[in-house]
């Protein structure tokens, strides 16, 4: 019983153990109350193989319905706990964490109502506090040769890899072991047989069958099949706990309960001569489970302490993820934290003005982006003539100042102004982003903000929360002075306006007058030229009028065109030259020069 105990502890511990790798809240409700599998012990068997019977010689009751027509027809599950301090024929049911004293022969009684409306797959389960019961979970299903124990129903109860198994074989069919379908289960799951315990009971039936008790005996000894050589074997006679009072010559100091288990271990030792002493009887049969439960344990033990220690180390690294313990004091947290935040200002500033962050974005908004977008605006639709009519009109009515309709133009620059709206808002959008991700990029580089990853992350979050509010802000400031410039448009405007179209206008009437001279005087120095006396000129002439004269042409008043021209002008605008004339009356000829202005369409002789 002190070997349940203990076990009972570690695998409390190893519960734990296995919650936190799983990542598993040991505080809640649901897992806290869910036992280890170490301690759950499922009983199998076929119908009347005594199953009910063994179990009620583990809880020291007969609280199970026994019977060989198969009085388990439901899974029961019969969850122990033990308190000293009851005495050794009560036993308290607890409902709802409250406990109610009852008697073994009133649950019985309960249960055999239940189970007699027919077979079901519903769990029947029982939590019970006695004072000789160890800390087990006791699970009696039907049996295994009953059409309701299919696959779905076995594995549900014993696939777990902790649970011990109890193969419960009746002592008259221990020669024909081999072909138990409760064995068969058993090597399934359990194929090395770390997990399994053999029970032969009903011994007392097996008196008078020496084949049947020497087979009782092989597999006591592991002697027995090659499938059960592996399994440790214990014989109990099963019907121990009904034995209402102790010998007549039992020690005083014993209870009824131990009296009767010592009672079972004497008729044991006289049916089953020359079979070990530690295998017979219900204490042999605790300290068998015990001792699988101590092999599950060593098998997983140092998969939990390898997991566990992985976990350490992620705790480990989670902490310094977190951050290193602050200073004890708050004047010292305090101090602490408005350091950090000078650094983090400092390096804020730095990624602004500096060229580690990008603090250019923000003069690229205003004067890159900010001027594109006002650019971008459909002015020209506004300053159409026909909608300066239409707002000159509407705003100064049918007959409008001629001279300078103020209340038209005031109404077209407020419609142009109110435009400016939208582009001023995602300016200050833009400058929010590049500002936002200043703040990140200057936390990552403070390097006493990494230290501490909350308090950075605090910080960040702080810094970007203000910056929100600065943009509303900004926001409101910008739309209310553009309101202001559009409520208010100052006379100077428009004289700026008139000013600047007749300066326009003068300088236009400069420049035409400049080039007009300038095309009066190339005209007059051709002119110029042209009448001054030109030695290559008269040779052309002479030569032209020799030409003639060969060619034997007839003497005409024609004119013929120079061999030279000039040009004059920027654009070559400028023609001048001469035309060779005969005259009938003096039978000579004549240069008649001329100028011609190709721009102006006239020509000078």
């Amino acid at each position: 019983m002190e070997a349940i105990d203990e076990l009972a502890e570690l695998s409390e511990s190893m519960r734990q153990a296995s919650a936190v790798l799983a990542d598993e809240g040991l505080d809640d409700k649901s897992t806290s109350e869910l036992p280890s599998t170490f301690l759950n012990v499922v009983a199998l068997g076929n119908v009347g193989a005594g199953k009910s019977a063994i179990l009620n010689s583990l809880i020291g009751h007969p609280i199970l319905p026994t019977g060989g027509n198969g009085a388990t027809r439901a899974p029961i599950c019969v969850q122990l706990n033990r308190d000293s301090s009851l005495s050794a024929q009560a036993i308290q049911l607890l409902i709802d964490n409250k406990s109610q004293e009852v008697s073994p022969s009133a649950l019985r009684h309960s249960l055999q109502n239940r189970l007699s409306q027919g077979v079901s797959r519903d769990e029947i389960y029982l939590k019970i506090r006695t004072s000789a019961a160890p800390p087990l979970k006791l699970i009696d299903l039907p049996g295994s040769d009953q059409r309701i124990m299919d696959d779905t129903m076995i594995s549900k109860y014993v696939e777990h890899n902790d649970a011990i198994l109890l193969v419960i074989i009746p002592a008259t069919q221990a020669p024909e072991i081999s072909a138990s379908r409760a064995l068969k289960i058993a090597k399934e799951y359990d194929a090395e047989s770390t997990r399994t315990v053999g029970v032969i009971s009903k011994i007392d039936q097996a008196e008078g069958e020496p084949k049947a008790l020497a087979a009782v005996q092989a597999l006591l000894m592991n002697q027995g099949p090659p499938k059960t050589s592996d399994i440790p074997w214990v014989a109990v006679i099963g019907q121990s706990v009904s034995i209402s009072s102790a010998p007549s010559g039992s020690a005083a100091s014993e209870s009824p309960l131990e009296a009767a288990w010592r009672a079972e271990i004497e008729t044991l030792k006289k049916s089953l001569t020359g079979a070990p002493q530690n295998k017979l009887g219900r204490i042999a049969l605790v300290d068998a489970i015990a001792g699988q439960m101590r092999n599950r344990m060593k098998v997983r033990l140092p998969n939990l302490l390898s997991g566990l220690q992985g976990k350490s180390q992620m705790v480990q690294d989670e902490l310094l993820r977190l951050g290193e313990q602050l200073v004890d004091s708050s004047e010292g947290t305090r101090a602490l934290a408005l350091q950090l935040c000078r650094e983090f200002e400092d390096k804020f500033l730095l990624h602004l003005t500096g060229g580690e962050g990008s603090g250019w974005k923000v003069v690229a908004s205003f004067e890159g982006n900010f001027p594109n977008r006002i650019k971008q605006l459909p002015l020209d639709r506004h300053f159409d003539i026909n909608n300066v009519k239409r707002v000159v009109l509407e705003a100064d009515g049918y007959q409008p100042y001629l001279i300078s309709p103020e209340k038209g133009l005031r109404s077209l620059i407020k419609s142009v102004l109110e435009m400016a709206k939208e582009p001023s808002r995602q300016c200050i959008d833009e400058v929010h982003r590049v500002l936002v991700d200043l703040v990140s990029s200057a936390a990552n580089a403070t390097s006493g903000l990494g230290r501490y990853p909350p308090f950075k992350r605090e910080v960040v979050a702080i810094a970007t929360a203000a910056l929100d509010g600065f943009k509303n802000e900004a926001k409101k400031m910008v739309v209310a002075l553009v309101d202001m410039e559009r409520a208010f448009v100052p006379p100077q405007h428009f004289i700026r306006l008139v000013q600047r179209r007749m300066d326009r206008q003068r300088r236009e009437e400069e420049q035409k007058s400049r080039s007009s001279k300038k095309a009066v005087e190339a005209e007059q120095s051709l002119l110029n030229r042209a009448t001054s006396p030109l030695t290559g000129g008269q040779q052309s002439g002479g030569s032209l009028k020799s030409m003639k004269d060969k060619s034997g042409q007839p003497d005409k008043d024609v004119t013929e065109s120079s061999t030279t021209l000039k040009t004059a002008g920027p654009g070559g605008e400028i023609t001048a030259g001469f035309l060779l004339k005969k005259s009938s009356k003096t039978n000579g000829w004549s240069k008649r020069w001329f100028v011609l202005n190709e721009k102006t369409g006239k020509v000078s002789s």
